[in-house]
């Protein structure tokens, strides 16, 4: 009996360790999925120029350039947003942030959907794209900062897998609603974000970074439920890690080209120039269906994106990485081989396939990893008195990229199509030695004990060409 009293004494703070667990869980999913209406947002604003293309010129009679403006003024705006967006979350908050993205996007797609004429169309572009270069830094960080270390990765990559739902299902309901109407669409998910940050917690690394300890203890305690030494822990880890920085300031832009952190702010992204302008590519290439195309293009990549975020907590960031830049080189250099078979008159009936195949192991690659990774990393690797400004900087170089890549590409593919895809496996193999030298692993790992593995190493991280 007494055995038996000892197995059962035993067993009930197991299970009730585990019952807290999975409210703590809860309330960290909920927050999470209140975040990322961020990112859904991000990808209606992506998603919406394609699908209105030809409506949107017809009624309002724009020319080709006019609507060009519209859909390239969003990249402008997420610059402008990328630029604010770190000193914005370092001073009003995280969920603060998030209120202020929202507010933005909510006036732009008012402003789209009174428009009359080119002036207000670009300008509620505009003003959606400031919001969603808000969303594109804060959302990553918050989720990094609230999540705990074992599922952190997994919930940071749900910003990217919104993304893609965001902007597939605008691009599928698009071609069933009237352009304004789904222009009110984009509002929804910008209301539903402004209520449910009412009801969870500010970043408690932000709340103690600022001195609000009181609120810090109560986020950390509403994260952990009622587990105290969870509680204490992470609370005395962020301490100390805090008492290290409270020497320095806070860093500014020219501040992050020190030998220190130049390997972190490294990113250029350009999968803008295929996303884009897939249709155009798929034309050129002499597929037949070129809708059904399209559509495989778009489909594939939510599903990869989801098995991603389930992925990067059991495999890693880096396996990942380099498989998906691996992959991105592949896809490109298919894609290369195939136009320079139809420059030279080569197996003409196997380009299409082959231009299909290669794209969509390219897209397929990208979802996998370097689509959501960085963002996970950069929720990661930075000090926080270096965050906003870092932050900043790499949102800018993101936004940057995306826009270089999208003017320069019909340009490139006048020149050669097949040189222009040579260019790119060129760059995407660039990636693969990138991550492979640079980038370490942050699977399992608190903020701070990354941050100390950091410092004592020469190495730094971010991102890389993709």
């Amino acid at each position: 009996m007494g055995l038996e009293n000892g197995e059962s004494s035993m067993k009930e703070p197991l299970l009730l360790h585990h019952a807290k667990k999975t409210r703590s869980l809860k309330v960290v999913f909920l927050t999470t999925f209140v975040a990322v209406l961020g990112s859904y947002e991000f990808g209606s604003c992506m998603g919406y120029s394609a699908p209105v293309q030809s409506a949107i010129t017809k009624e309002l009679h724009l020319s080709i350039a006019e609507f060009s403006v519209f859909g390239s003024i969003l990249n402008v705006g997420a610059m402008i947003g990328a630029i604010t967006s770190g000193r914005i979350a370092d001073f009003m908050g995280r969920k603060g942030a998030m209120r202020i993205s929202s507010g933005f996007s909510i006036t732009g797609w008012i402003a789209i959907y009174f428009s009359k004429g080119a002036l207000l169309l670009d300008i509620g572009r505009l003003l959606c794209g400031y919001g969603i270069g808000i969303f594109a830094y804060v959302v990553p960080i918050y989720v990094g900062e609230i999540a705990p270390k074992d599922v952190r990765g997994g919930l940071a990559a749900l910003n990217q897998l919104m993304i893609v739902i965001g902007a597939s299902t605008t691009f599928v309901v698009g071609t069933a609603l009237e352009w304004r109407i789904l222009a009110l669409t984009g509002i929804i998910p910008c209301l539903i974000q402004l209520l449910g940050l009412n009801f969870i917690c500010e970043s408690p690394r932000w709340l103690a970074k600022v001195g609000s300890e009181k609120e810090f203890y109560s986020a950390l305690k509403r994260l952990h439920g009622d587990d105290e030494d969870a509680v204490s822990h992470e609370a005395n880890e962020i301490q100390d890690y805090l008492e290290t920085l409270e020497h320095q300031s806070n860093a500014t832009m020219l501040d992050l080209f020190q030998t220190r952190y130049m390997h972190s702010i490294i990113q250029f992204g350009g999968i803008n120039g295929v996303d884009f302008y897939a249709n155009q590519i798929f034309t050129s290439a002499g597929v037949s269906s070129s809708k059904i195309a399209i559509i495989a293009f778009a489909s594939i990549q939510i599903p990869i994106t989801a098995v991603s975020a389930f992925l990067v907590d059991n495999c890693g960031r880096k396996p990942l990485l380099l498989a998906s830049s691996t992959g991105t080189f592949l896809g490109c250099f298919i894609a290369a081989i195939s136009f320079l078979m139809k420059e030279h008159n080569l197996l003409q009936q196997w380009v299409p396939l082959l231009v299909l195949s290669g794209l969509l192991i390219f897209v397929g690659s990208f979802a996998i990893g370097m689509g959501a990774v960085p963002w996970v990393l950069l929720s990661e690797i930075f000090p926080i008195n270096v965050k906003g400004a870092a932050g900043s900087l790499v949102n800018l170089e993101h936004w940057f990229g995306a826009w270089a890549v999208s003017y320069t590409f019909n340009f490139l593919m006048d020149w050669s199509p097949s040189g222009t895809f040579l260019v790119y496996s060129g760059v995407c193999a660039a990636s693969i030695i990138f991550v492979n030298k640079v980038v370490p692993e942050t699977k399992g790992r608190t903020l701070e004990e990354i941050q100390a593995s950091i410092n004592s190493s020469s190495s730094q991280l971010l991102s890389f060409p993709n």
